[in-house]
């Protein structure tokens, strides 16, 4: 076989591969022995035990295979033998792709079950990144990393966008505190602490945001928000990219270092804790010259020097706490959430096993974002979903935004009785502020509720879905979801809907596609549609068919109280 019968995408790869041959990485892949410890530790064996290509040693051997072949004396004295072998064709890049990204969140609890410490959450890592170089992974790897590149953030939000969502944040807080000192500083220079969140709570969960605000007041504390380098996730984790990580990371590191801040706290969020405090200036090359923390630890500081007061009688409910895997296996973050949970609810039992030999939530490794993986996913959440309901809890809580959709879905999918909580919904609610806030005047019932109504949520992306359905079901809506078009018709036609939130951009059929079904079948003609998309330029999907208008439309990023005034007007309740 000559040179020019290997795909330029493989012969890229191996020009990549020397570089990342560290000594950690070279002594995991001479040191496997396959003596199979590592298969009582992974979620997927165990949940899918029937499927030997789920077993750790068959992920690292992927690359084991490739680093013999053309770096370890073995594969050139018995290349047979020790199974050494290079990938050809583009279609063994997608069998790689596969393996690498649909069958390990490199959770790295493999690492800590082995008797030799080979790390296979790198090795797979280090497979992902030579991938991604040469253009192969997952639609949605490439979507999130398209937009970390051109717009500054994981999920794209745009800067108008994000300051726009703090403003009406700001808003609420004052009205309901009476104070302006309550509104949400952004590039306040030399402030104490420099806030940094993860995109998911601009683009779907705001309310973490305001709690967090809401106890940066009650503790007086003196802070800010950046404009931009305000995204404290890195997408070069899961991607494998280094040259994409610390980028991201030097965004934040310069806006930190612009706004002369004191500390930078970080949001609860697993992976971006760790791609920040832990990876980001190994990615970068560069000295790691400020202070910096999660925010669990800033909580619990606030609470031990008495800037603010709790009460945790106002959390009764059993709660139990899942570790997330970049928290506590890779950055040691174990004892201080369970220490905040102990001075905020009434209720903690422990879930076991637990800390580092915590089972993954089946959303790390960037999982969420590939949706072509999600049957796999859910069916290996099967031992995480009895290792939860075991715990007989009703809250589950996280410090890890992937790990709330993680196990949100597992909850939904597994029917468990239960919800998911952040540490800073806990300590919010458990708040005794000095100052008691004005009680605001209760709204007439029929516009505080949705009750009686069925909704159906049309979007492929479960953090949408997650949020649209949160909002309505705490409105008292009963809510159906769809990921997709075909599936969103059927249920229409099931269920019988009284509104239906759609959007545009979906993988098959498109939004244009069903609104026109929905507007062309008899059965469903009258149906109510509110749009709801992040891609204006699709509305000609729409608009450019002769078929009625829809009774809403809203672009994402879209507010809590943006949808739920629009379901209202759709709905005619009375305001």
């Amino acid at each position: 076989m000559t040179k020019k019968d290997v795909s330029w995408k493989v012969q890229k790869m191996m020009e990549l591969l020397p570089p990342k041959l560290s000594r950690q990485v070279v002594l995991s892949l001479v040191s496997c022995v396959h003596c199979g410890m590592c298969n009582e530790a992974c979620h997927y064996v165990k949940s899918i035990p029937d499927d030997p290509k789920m077993t750790p040693s068959y992920k690292a051997d992927q690359l084991r295979k490739i680093f013999k072949a053309n770096h370890d004396w073995t594969g050139r004295v018995a290349p047979k033998w020790v199974g050494a072998k290079t990938p050809i064709t583009e279609e063994d890049l997608e069998e790689l792709k596969d393996i690498a990204f649909g069958t390990c969140t490199n959770c790295r609890r493999c690492t800590y079950n082995c008797p030799m410490g080979v790390d296979t959450a790198t090795v797979n890592r280090v497979m992902r990144g030579l991938l991604t170089r040469v253009g192969v992974m997952p639609e949605g790897v490439w979507a999130v990393s398209k937009d970390s590149w051109e717009i500054g953030n994981q999920m794209g939000v745009l800067m108008e966008d994000y300051q726009e969502t703090l403003e009406w944040i700001s808003e609420e807080l004052v009205d309901e505190l009476g104070d302006e000192k309550a509104a949400i500083p952004i590039d306040k220079k030399n402030a104490n602490i420099v806030y940094t969140v993860n995109p998911r709570e601009v683009k779907y969960d705001p309310r973490t945001i305001t709690n967090a605000a809401m106890i940066f007041y009650a503790a007086g504390e003196d802070w800010t928000m950046p404009s931009f380098g305000w995204d404290q996730t890195n997408f070069g984790l899961f991607s494998g990219d280094d040259v994409m990580g610390g980028n991201i990371y030097k965004h934040l590191e310069e806006k930190f270092k612009e706004l002369s801040g004191n500390l930078l706290v970080i949001s609860e969020c697993g992976h971006g804790y760790r791609s920040t405090r832990c990876e980001g200036p190994n990615w970068s090359a560069t000295p790691q010259d400020f202070r910096m923390e999660s925010s669990v630890t800033t909580m619990l500081r606030y609470i031990k020097e008495g800037k603010i007061k709790v009460d945790k009688t106002k959390n009764t409910e059993k709660v139990t706490f899942h570790d997330s895997c970049n928290n506590a296996r890779s950055c040691g973050l174990y004892e201080e959430p369970r220490e905040l949970l102990e001075l905020v609810t009434t209720d903690f039992q422990e879930m076991y096993p637990n800390r580092q030999e915590n089972y993954c939530c089946t959303g790390g490794g960037g999982a969420m974002s590939m949706a072509e993986y999600t049957p796999r996913r859910l069916k290996s959440g099967k031992i995480k979903a009895e290792q939860l309901a075991a715990t007989g809890a009703k809250i589950v809580v996280t410090s890890c935004h992937n790990c709330v959709d993680g196990l949100g879905d597992l909850i939904k999918h597994y029917k468990l009785d239960m919800e998911v909580k952040q540490l800073v919904d806990l300590v919010a609610e458990a708040l005794v502020m000095e100052k008691p806030a004005e009680v605001p005047e209760e709204k007439p019932a029929e516009a505080a509720t949705l009750a009686g109504y069925k909704i159906l949520v049309v979007d492929d992306e479960p953090d949408m879905r997650t949020f649209l359905s949160t909002v309505f079901e705490d409105n008292g809506a009963s809510v159906i979801e769809a990921a997709d078009g075909e599936q969103a018709l059927t249920l229409a036609k099931s269920e019988k809907p009284s509104l239906v939130t759609l959007d545009l951009s979906m993988p098959g059929k498109d939004g244009g596609e069903v609104y026109a079904s929905i507007r062309q079948d008899p059965q469903l003609a009258k149906l109510p549609v509110c749009i709801v998309t992040g891609r204006p330029e699709l509305r000609k999907l729409i608009y450019d068919r002769d078929v009625p208008r829809p009774e809403g439309y809203l672009d994402k990023p879209v507010s809590e109280k943006d949808i739920l005034v629009n379901a209202r007007k759709i709905l005619d309740l009375s305001e």
